[in-house]
């Protein structure tokens, strides 16, 4: 099984300014089986057996032994994705502070690529627009955020205090970092459907990165059992 130290501290990079890192991690996969096992007072029987346990445990739905093992990471990401993590009321956050922290220039997500909007589901989005619009609508957006954090700094200079001054800053783009914990059942949960074909994207590639550069690793019985009875619904 993987070594949990090699991962503390790796940070992975998500969009274009954005990051992961895991910050700590209580537990293991024997932590599972263990917890499973505290009702008849036993402890792990061996590799074959503790891992035919969890699996049972997973496509059973007896999921308290997974809320044994939890997960902290630091994240940073713009505010459309928290906007959407922090729905997830089960996790436990402590996000960065414009009243304390001042933002820098370049604190702002753009986009690679411009999509459409789906003619089928009015919360998702489709295709990309044509390369010609999507340039000329990158440069407005960076004009548009080129003009607000001028104003920021303008209001700052003029005394305006931090909490007021980034009224001026474009709000859905602009970049915070938290630090977020949760335990494992409830951080399949939000796998399960923030990984979906049909979540928005910026936060799919969060999903995403935690799943193939964290939860797999540190648990690599958990993740098999997760890919084979959640996500492929076997």
């Amino acid at each position: 099984m993987s070594a949990k130290s090699e991962l503390f501290g790796k940070r992975v990079e998500v969009l274009d300014k954005g990051w992961i890192e895991l910050q700590d991690m209580m537990g293991d996969d024997i932590s599972i089986v263990n917890a499973a096992r505290v009702s008849f007072l036993g402890e792990s029987k061996g590799d074959d057996k503790d891992k035919k346990l969890l699996f049972y445990l997973l496509r059973h739905r007896h999921t308290s032994p997974f809320e044994q093992v939890e997960m902290k990471f630091r994240v940073r990401a713009p505010v459309l994705v928290w906007w959407q993590w922090a729905r997830h009321r089960t996790w436990h956050y402590n996000a960065q502070s414009g009243r304390y922290t001042p933002f820098k220039e370049d604190d702002f997500y753009v986009p690679t690529i411009w999509r459409k909007q789906s003619k089928d589901n009015k919360q998702a989005s489709e295709g990309v627009i044509d390369p010609a619009e999507a340039d000329a609508l990158t440069a407005e957006m960076l004009k548009h955020f080129d003009e607000g954090f001028a104003l920021y700094e303008r209001a700052l200079a003029a005394g305006v205090a931090k909490e007021q001054a980034r009224l001026f800053l474009p709000g859905f783009a602009v970049y915070y970092t938290w630090v977020v914990k949760t335990d494992v059942h409830n951080l399949m949960h939000f796998l399960s459907l923030r990984t979906a074909s049909d979540a928005q994207e910026e936060i799919r590639v969060y999903a995403q990165a935690i799943y193939d550069h964290f939860f797999k690793p540190a648990l690599p019985w958990t993740a098999e059992a997760f890919e084979k009875y959640v996500l492929r619904r076997e």
